[in-house]
């Protein structure tokens, strides 16, 4: 992944630092007749947009027909936007090929798992390895380049658009062959592959590299490593494309800082974006809120994890909703509070730019019930109303901006792997979820009020005092050697069921579980014993557990038990345990307890590991606190989790928020946010 010194630009009005807070949207005048566009730019500067990413969904419209160009409406709509103050993020526009391309060369389709062909009518229908795809994308990459290189409102590239949302997995002959040379590269040797996916089972011994296919549909079980590798050439495929657009524009416009949006969110597990960050200027992330309960804390984690991406550095949020989306099979509208509160905890988490898809909601086509700042009701609406006032909102925090979120002492690993393979079919039990498991732990830390980074997992561990690691599947033998390290060093491990299970192959540790970890944990499981839909078992501290349970069969010496299970099968048996070695600590989660189960056990913890003892103002769980800060001072954003208003003792002057102050105490409205400014110069 990115090293914290490399160079990171932003948006072309600047380097990173203190300046003004980006706000916008995806826009797409070319939906709308041309009297709407003088209207829309009078529209957002009344909502203080200062920035559109434009031209994300328009090849077939700047080049109607082969190398014929029609540039002339994007022209004027460049020129009507710089001169009502709005900067753009220009599109390559090549996220979705136009119709003559398609007829006239069928063999860009993608292609399914069961060799379906993925047909024009939708977006998104390339093969990333296609070479006549790349040709033509590269070349309208060149002609957008070339004609807007000097244009006074560009102040970014936008590459494509999502990239791998739809087109991720291609099975096709194209695919075939590049992910037989991904493969040789990887491996060199037949041999060495044959070892690494374990191809002695079922006959699968590979005597040529063309005698390899990507793992299509089979009468059963495919192999697992050919699934795992499969999987990492898809992600590398995509960024291979991400890579030739970006090689063109840095050859065209070199000034110009480069980006795509990433989708680090729940519904998005395929792509590892942590192997992306040397491809990017600066990170860019579209994120949509889970409905429901848990959806604020959702939204918090993988804001934290992009945050984290970027290095600490701002990022650019460059979609989400301003009410409902279209996609789910109900689509409820955010409630009252909920787009202030949803756009500053992105803010909280680093995000010096929030945009939304998009600016006005569309009247046909696929997404036509996808709100956007200006609804179909209008701008008399309490959409684009709140809309307005976010705006305002985003003005004050002008100070905030290229301040780094401030470190955290406790570490949560993310693992883009663990969650691909801990997911695959032909596992004990299909209940596990990673990221529901990885959230159920950030949601208990957040209840005792600590605060934590959502770290990739290659990320350094230098600086915590504790990682949470739960359900880390995956770990190579260097992954392993970290954390042994980290543990002598003095820090505090937390990892839980089905952890340590396979190395970077997908191939069983030997030994008994789990696996790579065993020996700092100093426990041996034989066997794990998953439980059926509705079974549940308790444990003496009173947790229950739920779809996973472990069989610990030998416990080290020094070695204590925090917990047994007190009836099932189990009972009596160890459930929790933690190894002290010097001032670190290792501990291990046998079975699947919930937020409940973790926010206890963080608590058992925390009387002897001072970094879980928790933020006062957050030790009931109703605040989320977070810091950004750099040498002028602290910015302090307290996100209230809760439905009801929340008061805490003042420690700075209140700049933005749903919130009101007093001077000794501010109270932040139910769903709201308030930011907090420290230090001598951080309000000025």
């Amino acid at each position: 992944m990115a090293t914290d010194d490399r160079t990171y630009r932003w948006v072309k009005d600047g380097s990173l630092g203190a300046g003004r807070m980006r706000y916008g949207a995806d826009y797409n005048p070319e939906q709308w007749p041309r009297e709407v566009w003088d209207e829309d730019v009078r529209l957002m500067r009344e909502a203080g947009v200062n920035i559109v990413s434009l031209g994300i969904f328009s090849w077939a419209l700047l080049e109607p027909r082969p190398g014929e160009w029609d540039f002339g409406w994007l022209d004027e709509v460049m020129d009507l936007l710089h001169a009502n103050g709005i900067d753009v993020d220009l599109a390559t526009a090549t996220a979705s090929p136009p119709p003559w391309l398609a007829k006239r060369h069928p063999e860009i389709l993608p292609q399914t798992i069961d060799g379906t062909t993925l047909w024009p009518g939708s977006r998104q229908h390339w093969r990333p390895t296609s070479p006549v795809f790349r040709e033509h994308a590269l070349r309208l990459t060149r002609a957008l380049a070339e004609r807007y290189a000097d244009h006074p409102a560009l102040v970014a590239w936008h590459i494509s658009n999502e990239l791998g949302c739809h087109n991720l997995y291609d099975f096709s002959d194209d695919a075939a062959r590049a992910f037989r040379l991904w493969l040789q590269e990887r491996y060199e040797t037949l041999d060495a592959l044959n070892a690494a996916w374990g191809t002695a089972f079922w006959s699968q011994h590979y005597e040529e590299w063309d005698e390899i296919l990507p793992p299509r549909t089979a009468p059963t079980q495919r192999n697992p490593g050919q699934q795992l590798d499969f999987e990492r050439f898809s992600s590398d495929a995509v960024r291979d494309h991400l890579r030739a657009e970006n090689a063109v524009l840095a050859e065209v416009t070199p000034d110009v800082p480069r980006t795509t949006n990433f989708m680090v969110a729940q519904n998005v597990r395929d792509i590892d974006y942590a192997s992306w960050l040397d491809d990017v200027d600066f990170v860019s992330n579209d994120h949509y809120l889970r409905p429901g309960e848990l959806g604020r804390d959702d939204l918090s984690f993988w804001a934290n994890l992009t945050g984290n991406l970027a290095g600490g550095r701002p990022w650019f949020l460059m979609e989400h909703a301003t009410s409902a989306v279209n996609w789910r099979a109900v689509n409820p509208p955010k409630r009252p509070g909920e787009l202030v509160r949803d756009a500053l905890t992105h803010v909280a988490h680093g995000a010096d730019a929030v945009c939304y898809f998009q600016w006005r909601q569309s009247r046909a086509g696929g997404e036509r019930y996808h709100s956007g700042m200006v609804p179909h009701a209008g701008s008399d609406s309490r959409v684009f109303r709140d809309v307005v006032a976010l705006g305002a909102q985003l003005q004050t925090l002008a100070p905030v901006t290229g301040t780094r979120r401030e470190r955290a002492r406790v570490g949560l690993v993310f693992d883009y792997e663990s969650w691909w393979v801990s997911g695959r079919d032909s596992h004990p039990s299909e209940a596990p979820s990673y990221d529901g498991e990885t959230l159920a732990w950030y949601r208990a830390l957040l209840d005792v009020g600590v605060r934590a980074d959502v770290v990739p997992v290659a990320a350094s561990f230098d600086g915590y005092d504790v990682i949470v690691a739960p359900m880390l599947h995956v770990v190579p033998d260097a992954l392993r050697e970290r954390l042994r390290a980290f543990v002598a060093g003095g820090g505090h491990l937390v990892t839980t069921y089905f952890s340590g299970v396979v190395d970077e192959h997908d191939r069983v540790w030997l030994g008994g579980y789990p696996g790579a970890l065993r020996d700092v944990l100093g426990i041996t499981i034989e066997e794990f014993v998953p439980m059926l839909a509705g079974e549940t078992v308790t444990l003496a501290s009173g947790a229950v557990v739920r779809d996973w349970s472990e069989r610990i069969a030998r416990v080290e010496e020094d070695v204590e038990i925090l917990d047994t299970y007190r009836d099932g099968d189990l009972a009596g048996a160890p459930a929790v345990t933690r190894r002290r070695g010097g001032s670190g600590s290792a501990t291990y989660v046998s079975a699947a307890v919930g937020r409940e189960g973790a926010r206890a056990l963080l608590q058992r913890l925390a009387h002897d590991v001072d970094a879980l003892a928790g933020d006062v103002r957050a030790s009931d769980g109703a605040l989320e606190v977070i810091v950004r800060a750099d040498e002028r001072g602290r910015y302090t954003f307290l996100a209230n989790r809760t439905d009801d208003a929340v008061t805490v003792a003042s420690a700075g002057e209140l700049i933005a928020g749903a919130a009101t102050s007093d001077g000794a105490t501010t109270t932040i409205e139910p769903r709201g946010v308030a930011v907090i400014a420290e230090g001598t110069s951080a309000a000025s």
